[in-house]
């Protein structure tokens, strides 16, 4: 018995998915991604990376904001950032400016009920400058 020859399937063109890209165009794209991955390397390699220098999160030196309350204008809940000062005690400053008039400069602050001069001294650095006495209106 003769075996019969079997036949190939020709495959059909409309079944097979089309690539996007053309040969030419992959291998663009792929040059692409070796060079922008080489270098992300470069860069890392650079920043310190290899040797472990790259700063980590968690040992980073704190950042400190600076920043400056101007008595006369400020409410209470900036007033509350200061160091050592409280709801209640900036609610007293509050009053005080409300009651008395603005302060005349930064040493006023002792008129206020539990500010005292060691208060004074840990908030100057953070108390705007207040112009001189003579300055002020009304004085």
């Amino acid at each position: 018995m003769r075996q019969q020859p079997t036949k190939v399937p020709i495959p059909d063109p409309s079944r097979h998915p089309r690539w996007l890209l053309r040969r030419a165009d992959q291998t663009a794209v792929a040059a692409l991604v070796v060079l922008a991955l080489a270098a992300t390397i470069g860069w890392w390699v650079s920043q310190g990376g290899w040797r472990g220098r790259l700063i980590e999160i968690d040992r980073a030196e704190p950042l400190v904001a600076r920043f400056e309350v101007d008595i006369n204008s400020a409410d209470w809940p900036e007033l509350i950032q200061l160091p050592g000062i409280g709801e209640t005690l900036a609610q007293r400053i509050v009053a005080s400016r409300r009651s008395d008039g603005p302060f005349a400069d930064n040493d006023d602050l002792r008129r206020v009920r539990g500010i005292g001069p060691k208060t004074l001294e840990r908030i100057r650095p953070y108390l705007r400058p207040m112009p001189g006495a003579g300055n002020v209106a009304g004085k």
